[in-house]
């Protein structure tokens, strides 16, 4: 059991850059890490622990991106001008082609679970074969749906 079992302390995680696009900074110099610390067994969806200095930038997600704040804050900038502080333990979910302006006064880190939009006919087709598995006795019941092992950290990039 637990070698699929990806198991970790957020704050200790060793990041590597990943910078942000320069024609996606507003103002300023943020500085991005990150490190992908677990991975879905078919490969749609990841663990990333992100995090990044001071800044100003447009951000354009390739996915649906679910962010839990760890430390730090930053602050996103509405269409209609005003700004909503996530700071430690707020969330947000963004969907793919979600376009966001983010404000970071010193830091923020962050957990994003990112995941590959499947079209909607092979989602409803893979919910229902789910749910024949569950029925049949061969998947998991769990509440949260959580049939697939997640890929153990020692184990990503082989």
């Amino acid at each position: 059991m637990w070698d699929s079992i990806s198991m970790g302390t957020v704050m200790s995680v060793e990041l590597e850059p990943e910078p942000i696009s320069e024609q996606w900074i507003l103002s300023g110099s943020p500085i991005a890490r990150s490190k992908v610390v677990a991975r879905s067994g078919d490969w749609t969806s990841k663990v990333v622990v992100w995090d990044c200095t001071a800044g100003r930038f447009r951000w354009q997600y390739s996915q649906d991106e679910t962010i839990i704040v760890i430390s730090g804050a930053a602050y996103l900038l509405g269409d209609n001008g005003k700004e909503r502080r996530f700071g430690p333990g707020d969330y947000g979910f963004f969907p793919e082609g979600t376009i966001a302006t983010w404000r970071v006064d010193d830091h923020i880190r962050k957990i994003a679970v990112l995941h590959e939009p499947l079209w909607r006919p092979i989602g409803f087709a893979l919910k229902v074969w789910n749910k024949f598995l569950r029925k049949a006795g061969l998947a998991s019941s769990s509440p949260l749906g959580a049939s697939q092992p997640v890929e153990h950290q020692s184990r990503l990039g082989k």
